[in-house]
This record gives C-alpha cells, sequence and structure tokens, in this order.
C-alpha cells in the first residue's frame, strides 16, 4: 500500500531481509535511505572492499554484525567463505563473470538465486576492443616519435573498412564490438555455442537492453554469418575464415579454457589475425600466444586478461612483439558502479514482488 507522497506504508516482502553490500564504493547514506524507505524493515549494511591504499579487505575483518544474517548481498566477483553467508538468498554479482564462484557451496545452493552483470559493462569493453585494434592498425605508438616528413610507415597502415571481425561468444559484449566494427564498414562473423537459426534466437534477451538503450545488436542481425558448436573442430572451423581481428568474449568453463592454444595460431596464421583477449586470460595458451607473437603468426594481441594474472613484472608475454595488455581495467569508468546499482535496485523489486530476477544465472541443476 503506497500513502500520498508514494511511500509504501507496510512492510514489504523484503521486511525481514538484510542486504549487504560489499564492492568498492563508499557508503552512499542517500541510496540507503531510499532503499529502506521503499522496502520498510529492510535492513541495510554497506561496507567498501577496498582501503585506500588500493588493497583488499579482508571479509572477516569486517564487524560480524554486517555478515550476522545477511540474505541479500552485492558483491564485485569474488566469494566471501561460505560460512559468513550462510543464509543468504540471493546474490547480486556486480561483475559478468561467475567463475571465480563455481564450486563455492553457496552457488551450488538451489535455493540461493544468482544474478550477474551482463551488459553493463559492454560500451566501455567495446571501446577498449576498437581502440587497441585503431592503435595497432594505424600505428599510433610508432608514428608519435616519427619527425615531421617521416612518412616510412604509410604503407603499413590499413583500414578497418571491409575487414572481418569474429566474435568468440556473441553476448552482451560481443555485440557492441559488432555495432562499432559495422559502423567502420567491417565485416562481422558470430560464433555462439548453440545454434542460432532462426530470427527469434538470434535477438539479444539480456538486462544490456533495459539499462544502455541504443547500443549492442539486440535483434541480431549484424553479423553476416553466424557459426556454432562446443567443439574444438567447431571452433577451428570458425577461426579458419580469414579473420582480420578475433575477439574473445567468452564465458570461462572448463570446455574453453585454452580454447585458443598452439593449434589455432596455425589457423590463425593464415590471414595473420589480431587477437583481442576481453573474457579470461585462462581461455588462451600463454605460450602458445608468446610463440604466436615471435613467429609473426598473428599481426597482435591486446590483452586484457592474462594467465596469469596479474603477470609478473618478469613474465616473458611483457617481451613479446606486438602485444598491448592492460591490467583486467577494460570495463573501468568513473562512473562504473552506477549500472551495478540499478541493476540491484531493480532486482530487489522483482524479488520483493515475487518476480524472476534479471540476468537470473542459469547453473547445472537448472537444465
Amino acid at each position: 500500500m503506497l500513502d500520498k507522497m508514494g511511500t509504501t506504508t507496510q512492510n514489504s516482502a523484503l521486511s525481514k531481509d538484510k542486504l549487504l553490500l560489499f564492492f568498492p564504493k563508499e557508503p552512499d547514506a542517500e541510496w540507503i535511505k531510499k532503499i529502506t524507505t521503499k522496502y520498510p524493515g529492510l535492513e541495510v549494511k554497506w561496507a567498501n572492499s577496498v582501503k585506500d591504499d588500493g588493497s583488499f579487505v579482508n571479509e572477516k575483518d569486517l564487524p560480524a554484525e554486517y555478515w550476522e544474517d545477511t540474505t541479500l548481498l552485492f558483491v564485485d566477483y569474488l566469494p566471501p567463505p561460505v560460512e559468513l553467508i550462510s543464509k543468504v538468498r540471493f546474490v547480486q554479482l556486480a561483475a559478468a563473470g561467475a567463475d571465480a564462484w563455481l564450486g563455492h557451496p553457496t552457488y551450488l545452493r538451489k535455493e540461493t538465486v544468482f544474478s550477474n552483470a551482463s551488459g553493463l559493462y559492454s560500451p566501455q569493453i567495446a571501446e577498449w576492443v576498437i581502440g587497441t585494434w585503431l592503435m595497432n592498425q594505424r600505428q599510433f605508438l610508432k608514428y608519435q616519435n616519427l619527425g615531421d616528413g617521416e612518412s616510412s610507415l604509410f604503407s603499413n597502415v590499413e583500414s578497418s573498412y571491409r575487414l572481418r571481425m569474429g566474435i568468440l561468444g556473441y553476448g552482451s559484449i560481443g555485440r557492441q564490438c559488432a555495432r562499432i566494427a559495422n559502423a567502420m564498414g567491417m565485416e562481422v562473423y558470430a560464433y555462439t555455442r548453440s545454434e542460432r537459426k532462426t530470427p527469434e534466437s538470434r535477438k539479444d534477451n539480456t538486462y544490456r537492453q533495459f539499462c544502455v538503450p541504443g547500443t549492442g545488436d539486440p535483434e541480431g542481425v549484424i553479423p553476416s554469418k553466424w557459426f556454432h558448436g562446443a567443439s574444438k573442430e567447431d571452433i577451428n572451423t570458425f577461426l579458419a575464415q580469414d579473420l582480420d581481428i578475433l575477439v574473445i568474449s567468452l564465458p570461462l568453463t572448463k570446455d574453453t579454457e585454452k580454447v585458443i592454444s598452439y593449434k589455432q595460431f596455425e589457423i590463425l596464421s593464415r590471414k595473420r589475425t589480431f587477437v583481442s583477449n576481453v573474457a579470461r586470460g585462462r581461455h588462451v595458451d600463454t605460450q602458445a600466444l608468446i610463440e604466436a607473437l615471435e613467429k609473426g603468426q598473428i599481426r597482435g594481441a591486446a590483452l586484457d586478461v592474462t594467465d596469469p594474472e596479474p603477470l609478473p613484472k618478469e613474465h616473458p608475454l611483457w617481451k613479446a612483439p606486438n602485444v598491448y595488455i592492460t591490467p583486467h581495467i577494460s570495463w573501468i569508468t568513473k562512473d562504473v558502479w552506477n549500472g551495478g546499482m540499478q541493476l540491484l535496485e531493480t532486482n530487489l523489486e522483482r524479488l520483493n514482488n515475487g518476480e524472476p530476477c534479471i540476468n537470473y544465472l542459469t547453473r547445472s541443476f537448472d537444465t
């Protein structure tokens, strides 16, 4: 029931819940007031998961009252110890990937609903993909050191127009990469695990459509060709399509670990494909990548993720030619958490109304 001011006047369905926000942002008193006013009885705790020096806060260092009786959890990526979240019934991840939770007892508990942040970071990650691709194609780093009138590199610069982008994993990130590539006059090939034969099956039904309008490929109409399959042979067929750039945007599973290795680089060498990885470092065999770069099998690589991660200062990948490496920051902007908070608010409302959550994560027991 609402009063004349639009405020709930009776306890909500969340009245017995306790929400804990544990992520890298200082508590927002106004936000907490807004949520507790909308859902009377809901208790909210908020702790910044990062210290002033940039180090992470250990979950067990928080006062016990933060974790005690917590039933709703908003967390950036890494799972807290299971004993701290034994009563949690809903987890909202601020990250798109859930691989860190695989095998965690809470994740394996059917009663606990999980939602990820798929679609929230697509615009900024796609900008990173296209930006590093253009930096390589236009050879910006080489040109900045040239004097006036020097043109020895002109013949090596190649326009993106009519080149081909292959996207391994056509989710929200891949679709936004496709949108930008299409605007640049590039051809796009898409790869998905399951077959997308019909126009309806090619549509994007993720949360991205609700919070980032005007982005991506919601109808699935940009790719000129679609490929699918779960086997290495299927993937190799896709890689053999004379791709100028390969964008890796897959979720990490046991089946996709080291999906790009020696054989795959050999296939990519036919076109000297540029490799861009914004998914997980373990998708790519690092030693095979180093050798592919050193041998010139690929024209270069842009890596926002590595294996291992973080990459040690003395690791040989740093010295490989034509490689651009950043420390898993392609998704970060100054307002990066706004979308996550919006998604959390949307799902709190759905929980209150008994509706399915946006970005519900399907697990093995759901299939």
